[in-house]
């Protein structure tokens, strides 16, 4: 019998665990929505602690725009790696921008370049865009002007409209075999990940 009255109090405390535990994250979040850092701080810094995803990004956000701490590039890498890790898609793309801006790492389009692919795998708008930047410019991977306009068409199917401008603009200098195989690649890109979540957004 009180094996029993153990157990039922152990999922009592696991079930009040896992609501205060939403709850502080919720907290954390919203209070850095509003600019309420030191209350976003307190709520998600123990969250990351305990390998929290969306605390680890948000603790890492805090530390790479100086939000309620000194902005500090080495503390924003280590929270954003730590949530990349774990597949967080704007976490990848903020490693990508750090690292195609040189914030707190060297400067290096290649490895940008392949933050930005995995972001853009996991459904996050901005990156299938800033690959087709990739393409275009030669930036991390070799010019291909075909490619570029693959993943502009693979934002503009997400509703981007720049990436959409961009996709036309390119298309203008292009053969129509090379406009068909650039929607063909599109298509079949869009298709091997229909089953994964897509992010909408932008990155701060």
């Amino acid at each position: 019998m009180r094996g029993v009255f153990r157990s039922a109090f152990l999922i009592v405390f696991l079930l009040s665990s896992a609501t205060v535990f939403g709850a502080n994250l919720q907290k954390g979040l919203d209070a850095f929505s509003v600019g309420d850092y030191e209350t976003a701080l307190a709520q998600c810094q123990p969250l990351a602690d305990e390998g929290n995803v969306e605390a680890m990004f948000c603790v890492g956000r805090m530390y790479a725009n100086g939000f309620g701490v000194p902005m500090d590039d080495a503390m924003a890498l280590k929270w954003y790696g730590l949530a990349a890790g774990e597949g967080h898609p704007e976490a990848l793309y903020n490693l990508a921008l750090m690292h195609a801006n040189g914030w707190g790492v060297a400067m290096n389009d290649v490895p940008a370049a392949g933050f930005y692919r995995l972001a853009a795998g996991f459904g996050w708008i901005p990156a299938q865009a800033a690959m087709g930047y990739c393409y275009k410019h030669g930036a991390g991977v070799e010019k291909d002007m075909v490619k570029a306009y693959m993943w502009f068409d693979i934002a503009a199917h997400h509703g981007d409209l720049s990436a959409a401008s961009e996709r036309d603009n390119i298309g203008d200098r292009l053969t129509a075999e090379e406009v068909q195989a650039g929607q063909e690649s599109a298509a079949a890109y869009l298709a091997s990940h229909e089953g994964q979540a897509e992010q909408v957004g932008h990155a701060e």
